[in-house]
């Protein structure tokens, strides 16, 4: 890379961190770049000079500045694509200064590591197998199901509204955005989910936090569908407890437009299945069968 390119990607450092933040602490890749290009009102010239590979190049600079980001821990990794702001990184404003320490800081780092003849620098931005960032437990227990949902029901109602965000992201909604907080109107966020690259849907969302002994009845439902009126063509009731029967039926309705409900059973199935904040364990079972033939040989 050459030292304007160099020079071009670390000023886009503070600006990742700035357009995440914007995106409510997650985002996809296009997401950022498109946030920042207009945050700096970049003409269209500037957004669409190519590199000799054919790469958007602006996009590119954004992603060698996000590279650095997940190596400083100010961004997350993510095996589907999507840029999420670490705890660190929610509350780190960088100025040029500090964003070109920082580069010459891991310049200095992986020209160590080739030095010693260790392992090139990864092509794809992913904290080493077994690390566990800003000193973070990965507790593990049988009871994960439990101490999820127990902790989901612990945060903030905008972190929980944020993680919400980032979990349908993951599942492949686009145009993210949550609402003004105390100015919803009984919605929390916005997206678009598209079928097909002809058909897509406006969606919008609303999340709570609830246990087992107050599930989510009738009135609510028909409080958020009358808020979306109008203004969607789909709605997604998200929370950690349950629904009641007659909350159920007013969401499939004949005639009203349709909502999702997702209980905190559907919802710990999200995070089975993006492993946004679950680690995986495998073990394994001897087959004694296969073994059979060799001890009588």
């Amino acid at each position: 890379m050459t030292k304007q390119g160099q020079s071009e990607f670390i000023k886009w450092m503070g600006p990742t961190l700035d357009a995440l933040r914007q995106l409510g602490g997650s985002g996809t890749p296009h997401e950022v770049s498109e946030t920042i290009a207009n945050q700096f009102n970049l003409s269209d010239k500037k957004r669409e000079e190519l590199l000799p590979s054919g790469q958007p190049r602006f996009h590119n600079q954004v992603c060698w500045a996000r590279q650095y980001l997940v190596w400083e821990g100010y961004l997350e990794s993510s095996k589907r694509g999507v840029w999420q702001l670490s705890a660190q990184g929610s509350k780190k404003h960088l100025t040029d200064d500090e964003a070109r320490k920082l580069f010459l800081k891991w310049v200095d780092i992986h020209a160590k590591k080739r030095k010693e003849k260790q392992k090139e620098i990864p092509e794809q931005a992913k904290l080493p197998e077994g690390d566990e960032p800003y000193g973070e437990t990965i507790h593990k227990t049988d009871n994960y199901k439990e101490e999820l949902i127990s902790i989901l029901r612990g945060l903030t109602p905008r972190g929980f509204e944020e993680l919400c965000l980032l979990l349908l992201r993951e599942n492949g909604f686009e145009n993210l955005k949550l609402t003004n907080q105390g100015r919803d109107g009984g919605i929390d966020g916005i997206s678009t989910l598209r079928i097909n690259p002809f058909v897509s849907f406006r969606v919008l969302f609303q999340c709570k936090r609830y246990n087992h002994k107050n599930p989510i009845k009738r009135e609510q439902i028909g409080d958020f569908r009358n808020a979306m009126l109008g203004r969607a063509d789909k709605g997604i009731f998200i929370t950690t407890g349950y629904f009641s029967a007659e909350a159920e039926r007013e969401a499939n309705r004949d005639g009203a437009p349709p909502i999702e409900l997702v209980d905190c059973d559907k919802l710990i199935e999200m995070f089975e299945k993006t492993e946004l904040g679950l680690k995986a364990i495998t073990t394994y079972e001897v087959d004694h069968n296969f073994f059979k033939k060799y001890k009588e040989s």
